[in-house]
């Protein structure tokens, strides 16, 4: 079953969330915790959202997601920014569930686009990303700012 997220599933997506770092060999980079989760999915003004695979009662997988925009397109699309099945449920398509949903999500609202990125050494998920039809955008790259530096240009001065 898919569904959306409740406060109740705090502690397991920040278990879950844990899970995919350590499978992306960055557990210690994790900073998030169960109190900003929280007031991130169900604050005032919540601006990312999640989905939660379950069997019967156990949770078997999320998908964390935000709404962005495409200028090209002058629509909006979702971008989805974790996807994890425990590791005991994998290959029972709670996985494919959880993109079927937000699929779903996307042609009812109307949306552009439906992107995320993995990691180029994560073969098993690439694999399956393909076997959906996704296609990577091998001529685009990623950048991020953070920490230092992202404080740096942040304090850079120019003209008002």
């Amino acid at each position: 079953m898919i569904r959306p997220a409740t406060p109740d599933d705090v502690p397991a997506i920040i278990d879950m969330i844990r899970g995919l770092a350590e499978y992306e060999k960055a557990l210690d980079e994790v900073e998030t915790t169960a109190e900003q989760l929280h007031d991130a999915l169900f604050g005032p003004s919540p601006a990312v959202f999640c989905h939660i695979a379950t069997d019967g009662e156990t949770v078997t997988g999320f998908a964390l997601w935000f709404v962005t925009y495409s200028t090209w397109l002058g629509r909006h699309g979702i971008h989805l920014e974790d996807l994890f099945v425990h590791p005991v449920h994998r290959g029972a398509g709670y996985g494919k569930q959880l993109l079927v949903e937000l699929a779903r999500i996307c042609v009812e609202r109307g949306y552009g686009r439906f992107e995320w990125a993995v990691l180029d050494w994560n073969t098993p998920s690439i694999e399956f990303y393909r076997a959906l039809g996704a296609e990577s955008l091998d001529e685009w790259d990623t950048y991020r700012l953070s920490g230092p530096a992202l404080e740096k240009l942040a304090a850079t001065e120019y003209p008002r």
